[in-house]
């Protein structure tokens, strides 16, 4: 089983890069002080075991105001989908339902493992207003039911100055393809 909490030494390593990060990108979160997000991590190790592994995979976490200054959240901001996260199916069942190249891992069983959420499209949209972000790949996003049950699954990508939304079959999955997470603490 995996460790699921950090040592002291990795706490404080970990806190000192996301704050370096949330001062480098005020604009992301205004309104929010380093001071009370890093007083809300510190109540909540198994929160700060998940960012790390979002920074462990290169998906360089900051806090994105989305709806209220109540929530605080952690979205995936690296420029291009997470580099430790690609060439990643959709979920289990797609997963399973490839006979031969399956790939490694899928979007939905990974981030489950990570303890965070993949991004919907709201919030894959929300993060384009704080900049632009995958330009040479793509990131599964949280699909309906009604579309997984046909066998269909959604991405996004920035492409031509504009937001895109695909589908694809949930069970492919390509090298520039990965997913970005959301961690609400």
């Amino acid at each position: 089983m995996t460790k699921k909490r950090l040592s002291p030494a990795e706490t404080v390593e970990l806190l000192d890069e996301l704050k370096k990060r949330f001062e480098k990108n005020v604009s992301r979160h205004k309104g929010l002080e380093w001071t009370d997000v890093a007083a809300r991590l510190e109540s909540r190790p198994d929160k700060l075991w998940s960012l790390s592994e979002m920074e462990r995979t290169g998906g360089e976490p900051d806090v994105v105001v989305l709806h209220k200054l109540d929530d605080v959240v952690f979205l995936d901001c690296s420029v291009e989908s997470p580099k430790g996260r690609r060439s990643v199916c959709f979920d289990h069942r797609a997963l399973e339902s490839r006979k031969e190249h399956k790939p490694g891992h899928s979007a939905v069983g990974m981030a489950s493992e990570m303890g965070i959420d993949l991004l919907s499209e709201e919030e894959y949209r929300a993060l384009q207003e704080c900049g632009e972000f995958d330009l040479k790949t793509s990131s599964w996003v949280a699909t309906p039911s009604e579309i997984r049950k046909l066998g269909g699954a959604m991405f996004c990508d920035r492409r031509y100055e504009t937001i895109w939304t695909y589908h694809n079959g949930a069970e492919s999955y390509y090298a520039a393809r990965g997913f970005r997470g959301s961690l609400k603490v």
